[in-house]
């Protein structure tokens, strides 16, 4: 070994397996000699076994998955649980509120007209798929596919009569609620989303729909699912599936009832301007569009080229050209703002926000399509002059302006900077829900009393059971649905179609009233066994069939029965032996039955007293020719 120097220089420590054994050595670094010694290297080699050369390594054990952890989600902690479910109480409490609200209608009144006619034909629909039973050619004068609501209508009204066919109304009309809170909450937040609900919640028409047997809840429903799956639409390109779902359901809208079309062009828009607002470029924005409204476009014009030439027939007469009334634009508007204006004005100040406030243009464009929809319904009956299904018609708009109002509230809400200062306005734009609230329940009541038909039915009834025969009712469907005699459709005739023994009918445009002439053509030839009419919607054209009737020899009148502020005057055909012993016993007053037929002063005054209920549907009138109805050979 060398010499050990200084203690002040480095010192190293060398280990040397030497011998088996470990030896150390303190080593100087500065004179360092180092003697070497042998080293004896030795390498130990595992013994493997020859059955198994490569045996793979053992795997490291991994703890096993929790129940929670299956799904392959990591568990949420319990106060992000929590505050889900928190977030959708206020949406369960605006829909218990819109159950308590619409159900309060649901057995306030005999079925209205539309409602009669539609589970009428429902059943008739089963009975031409399960039987093959000739019915009337429904798709000429309805406004929406008679294969689609009316079946389900009727499966409801089999089920719960009158009242089940109106909660699946509610069904329709509550999902509808829900989808809005969904677009809402996509596009602003859950804040925007709870007022927008609750605002179109409380609109009367919105109420009256939810207690209503007809398909305009059910068309609703779609267009809103529509309006959801386009704002669905995310950046990239496989969420583009959502388009081709918004596709369908508004093709299935648009079937389901015509005039929904109306509101296509709103959707289109909102797929185009949520593309912008999540960075999209314009070009790729306006190929979504595009894209929604060829699917559109191409799935409605498959549907009527199946459908056939009575489809088409009825789409034209029911929708495109539509036979103008007499109602004038300035009443159009009124009803119309009556029934809507709470979301149109805080609609109006969500707009002029995003004006002021809003930095994407994009996304104020998409808050002014969303109000314009509101005036699209008014706008098109104003052209055309008819307050007809007005009140359901507006609610389609309201569905898409309550969002901008909802975005208002929103907006007004987030202007004071503390905490407590937003929970405070919160608070005052939920008070502000109250008194519309209770307009809108107020108008609902209203928008439900019709005309009562219970007497009507009884006393329509007990004569038509003694007299067989066929029937000329100014409102057939009622007592069609109500009838056992109404499941046999050929009896029945109406103010605007005389169905003929052979099924054909002799009809007018849809909306307008018969020709006198033919009608007393007919009667001369004592073609009726009852005669029935209000002198409300074709009050012309029942003042003539009065006259014939009273000029007839081989009619009488024998009941006068009220219906609402009006009454239904009711002439029976007398048998011809019946005849010529009146006309033997008093010839001077046989001819003119028991009553006089001309409505009384009352009558015509209540005619002008029955404002928004002029807006019955008028469906019962056929194209001006004689038409084959289905399932004849």
């Amino acid at each position: 070994m060398g010499a050990v120097g200084s203690p002040s220089a480095g010192w190293f420590q060398a280990n040397r397996l030497r011998a088996g054994r470990l030896s150390t050595t303190w080593l100087n670094a500065e004179a360092l000699r180092v003697v070497p010694a042998p080293v004896t290297w030795s390498v130990v080699v595992p013994q493997r076994s020859p059955a198994a050369p490569f045996a793979p390594p053992r795997p490291v054990p991994q703890p096993r998955p929790t129940p929670e952890r299956l799904g392959g989600a990591p568990r949420q902690p319990r106060w992000r649980r929590a505050r889900r479910l928190l977030g959708a109480y206020p949406l369960l409490a605006i829909l218990c509120l819109q159950v308590v609200l619409s159900l309060r209608l649901v057995w306030r009144n005999t079925a209205f007209q539309d409602e009669a006619l539609y589970l009428w034909a429902g059943h008739l629909e089963w009975a031409h798929w399960l039987h093959g039973t000739q019915i009337p050619n429904f798709p000429t004068y309805f406004s929406g596919a008679p294969v689609l609501y009316p079946p389900l209508g009727a499966l409801a009204d089999s089920v719960g009569g009158l009242a089940g066919a109106r909660i699946l109304s509610l069904g329709f009309m509550l999902a509808a609620s829900a989808l809005l809170w969904g677009t809402a909450s996509r596009l602003f937040d859950r804040r925007a989303a709870f007022f927008a609900t609750a605002m179109w919640v409380v609109l009367s028409p919105t109420l009256h729909l939810g207690a209503f047997a007809t398909y305009d809840p059910m068309s609703l429903c779609l267009m809103a699912a529509g309006a959801w799956c386009a704002v669905r639409v995310g950046p990239r390109v496989e969420e583009m599936r959502w388009v081709a779902l918004a596709a369908v359901a508004l093709v299935l809208a648009n079937a389901t009832k015509y005039a929904s079309a109306l509101f296509d062009p709103v959707v289109v828009v909102m797929v185009a301007m949520n593309a912008r607002s999540l960075g999209l470029p314009a070009k790729a924005a306006a190929a979504r569009a595009a894209a929604l409204g060829a699917y559109v476009i191409a799935g409605v014009i498959f549907l009527a080229i199946v459908g056939g030439g009575y489809y088409e027939a009825g789409i034209g007469q029911t929708t495109i050209s539509r036979v103008v009334g007499n109602d004038p634009a300035s009443v159009v508007f009124s009803y119309s703002w009556a029934w809507i204006a709470p979301v149109v004005v805080i609609g109006l100040l969500g707009v002029v926000i995003s004006v002021a406030a809003e930095g994407d243009i994009h996304r104020r464009v998409l808050l002014a399509t969303l109000l314009t929809a509101a005036a699209l319904a008014p706008l098109q009956q104003a052209r055309i002059h008819t307050l007809t299904s007005l009140d359901k018609h507006v609610d389609f708009g309201a569905w898409f302006a309550a969002i901008v109002a909802g975005y208002a509230a929103r907006a007004i809400i987030s202007l004071p900077r503390g905490r407590w200062s937003q929970v405070l306005a919160t608070l005052a734009c939920a008070a502000a829900l109250i008194p519309a609230m209770t307009r809108g329940s107020t108008q609902s009541v209203s928008l439900v009393e019709w005309p009562n038909a219970a007497a009507f039915n009884t006393a329509f009834g007990r004569l038509a059971a003694s007299h067989p025969g066929r029937f000329l009712v100014e409102t057939p469907s009622i007592p069609e649905y109500y009838l056992p005699s109404g499941s046999d459709w050929h009896l029945w005739s109406n103010t605007r179609s005389i169905v003929l023994p052979d099924g054909h009918s002799i009809s007018a445009a849809v909306g307008a009233s018969g020709n006198p002439l033919v009608y007393r053509r007919f009667i001369q030839r004592n073609y009726f066994t009852l005669v029935a009419l209000d002198f409300l919607s074709t009050r012309p054209l029942d003042l003539a069939i009065a006259a014939d009737l009273d000029g007839n020899s081989r009619y009488r009148l024998v009941a006068d029965v009220p219906y609402g502020t009006a009454r239904y005057k009711i002439w029976e055909r007398i048998p011809p032996g019946t005849a010529r012993r009146l006309r033997a016993a008093s010839p001077g007053t046989a001819r003119r039955g028991t009553g006089t037929s001309e409505p009384t002063r009352q009558d015509a005054s209540a005619v002008e007293r029955r404002g928004h209920h002029r807006r019955r549907e008028q469906h019962d009138g056929l194209p001006q020719r004689r038409i084959l109805p289905r399932g004849m050979p």
